[in-house]
């Protein structure tokens, strides 16, 4: 009697894990969807405007009217911006080909028709419908579409030597600058402060060549020195007076300073995107 027993609570446990397993590693597996090529060229750099974005929030606006002026019942100005909205929702189909037998284009008809009948209620049945079709839409394409089209790819950006002239790719580039980094820690923590010095002034070599890359991308002075600005140079220069004078605690909590608000920084801009891109790419 025991024995079944303890066999059968073995075997429930077994089933239980096996499943929780099984569960998990169906959610480790992750799928993404890209969208039609057709949409890049409604983006820059292949488009002097980005028309799909703005189509997209000129679509989110219009439906934030219709709901509006549904609810104060004011007709004049709902079918106004119902025309507008069906006008613009069918423009997709036209952009992109491939997605427009996905569109609700009997919805947005029935929409519009609503409107200027008066129909409040049959607007808001009709603009629930739609709407559900474009969230089904975003869910599956948004994110991956986004990182594409909207991330910044590096994978041909080089960065030119300052001395030399010679040209290295991002990848490499970014890997020497994290090098050096973690070389100036190392040798404040060991005391060899001829090595300390010598990667700091690698280090800020690399960042000076670094920033001649950012204009590839920003256009505006602003916009190139948020990260490698005066201010963050004058904080790069701190700890190399810092190394000089062998100030280690304080040479390692500028390091560290350094690190947040340039590294950290810029990855939080741009290396996740990126990072998905050059995933999806592959």
């Amino acid at each position: 009697m025991y024995y079944r027993i303890v066999v059968k609570l073995i075997f429930t446990i077994t089933v239980v894990l096996s499943l929780s397993i099984a569960h998990a590693n169906e959610e480790q597996n992750i799928s993404l969807s890209k969208p039609p090529t057709s949409i890049m060229q409604w983006y820059k750099p292949n488009n002097k405007r980005q028309v799909w974005l703005h189509t997209m929030f000129r679509l989110r606006r219009e439906m934030q009217a219709i709901a509006e002026y549904s609810a104060y019942q004011d007709k004049r100005r709902l079918v106004t911006w119902s025309e507008r909205f069906v006008k613009d929702y069918q423009s997709i189909g036209k952009m992109v080909p491939e997605w427009a037998d996905e569109l609700e284009v009997e919805w947005g008809a029935r929409l519009l028709s609503a409107a200027k009948s008066g129909d409040f209620k049959g607007v808001g049945a009709a603009q629930r419908k739609i709407g559900k079709s474009c969230g089904g839409c975003h869910k599956e394409y948004r994110a991956v579409t986004a990182a594409l089209y909207r991330g910044a790819s590096f994978k041909d950006v080089m960065i030119e030597d300052d001395e030399t002239m010679e040209e290295s790719s991002f990848k490499k580039s970014m890997g020497g600058l994290s090098s050096s980094m973690n070389r100036i820690k190392i040798a404040m923590v060991d005391s060899r402060f001829e090595v300390a010095e010598s990667a700091y002034e690698l280090m800020s070599k690399r960042l000076k060549d670094l920033s001649g890359s950012c204009s590839a991308c920003h256009k505006t002075d602003k916009q190139r020195n948020y990260l490698l600005g005066e201010q963050s140079m004058a904080k790069v220069k701190k700890l190399g007076a810092l190394i000089k004078a062998k100030e280690v605690k304080q040479a390692q909590q500028t390091l560290g300073g350094v690190a947040v608000e340039i590294c950290a920084t810029c990855h939080s801009i741009h290396r996740t995107l990126a990072d998905l891109r050059e995933f999806i790419d592959k």
